[in-house]
């Protein structure tokens, strides 16, 4: 059974962890081939995006960055650069393929945006975690309920449109998807 929610004392206690696996980046056609092809024969992929941050009233960017996660891998995919592709879209279409993530309602929304596309498998992990009793439904507290350790949100409102990307961005962009995939495969479990 799960905590209902969590301090900011018990979560400061816990250990920082995050993504050690692969980081692929993903900003030619080329590349979405490749990633498509790693991913299309996945049963669950931790999905995640995010968009330049706003500072002003009324500005509002485009997803900038798609990411997308097995265990092993993270695939972070440009969009701001190469769209939309159709191999991703079939991927999201696909019903046998489960992708779990936090707050995904807005990420689909923006999505659609560069192509519209029939979302299926997508699974959102704070109706999960209501189910569960869960109430900190924060990605950042969802994993350190369930899975025991903290991830740094300090990249969250970087520029995500920026030429390129700093590894400290990246890590923290593969942690997202990564983390939304172990807080499935956790409840799964249980």
């Amino acid at each position: 059974m799960f905590k209902e929610s969590i301090t900011k004392e018990e979560l400061t206690d816990l250990p920082l962890k995050w993504f050690k696996g692969e980081i692929v980046l993903v900003d030619t056609l080329e590349k979405v081939k490749y990633a498509a092809g790693i991913l299309s024969k996945q049963a669950v992929i931790g999905f995640d995006t995010e968009t330049r941050p706003a500072f002003k009233k009324g500005v509002i960017y485009n997803v900038a960055l798609l990411q997308l996660s097995t265990s092993k891998q993270a695939f972070l995919f440009r969009l701001n650069k190469i769209g939309l592709p159709a191999e991703i879209r079939d991927i999201f279409a696909n019903p046998e393929i489960i992708k779990p993530g936090v707050a995904i309602r807005d990420d689909i929304k923006g999505l659609k945006k560069f192509k519209n596309f029939k979302a299926q498998g997508f699974i959102e992990l704070q109706d999960h975690a209501k189910e569960l009793g869960i109430q900190n439904f924060s990605l950042k507290k969802l994993t350190a309920i369930v899975l025991g350790f903290r991830i740094s949100k300090s990249q969250q409102l970087s520029n995500w449109e920026a030429d390129s990307l700093t590894e400290a961005q990246q890590i923290y962009a593969a942690t997202d998807a990564w983390t939304a995939l172990e807080i499935f495969e956790n409840f799964s479990n249980n």
